[in-house]
């Protein structure tokens, strides 16, 4: 991701779900639940991420006949510095404002 452009709103969603347990390799289709994207936003969204060095990419291991491999994902340094980045720009609710007295002062 170029520092100087922001991330798509889906894109920002990825990372920062990624961020959760920058650790952990993530499964596409779990991602997909999790954010409620389908499969046609999910995965264009993150290789465009490894291709920027963002996300370590792997095949998973020991997979049961007939069943093909499954992709998976982390951040990188690089991606957790991103995601860093964007949880910093997050916006926060807005309070609710305080109420001098009860309610039905006035009414």
């Amino acid at each position: 991701m170029t520092r100087s452009r922001r991330p798509s709103a889906q894109t920002t969603a990825v990372v920062l779900a990624l961020a959760e347990e920058p650790a952990e390799w993530r499964y596409g289709y779990d991602l997909c639940k999790q954010l409620g994207l389908k499969p046609g936003s999910l995965y264009p969204i993150l290789v465009r991420l490894a291709d920027r060095g963002l996300l370590d990419t792997s095949w998973q291991a020991g997979e049961p006949t007939g069943r093909p491999p499954r992709h998976l994902y982390r951040l990188t340094g690089s991606g957790r510095a991103l995601a860093a980045e964007l949880a910093q720009a997050q916006p926060r609710p807005a309070a609710s404002p305080r109420r001098s007295g009860p309610r039905w002062q006035g009414a």
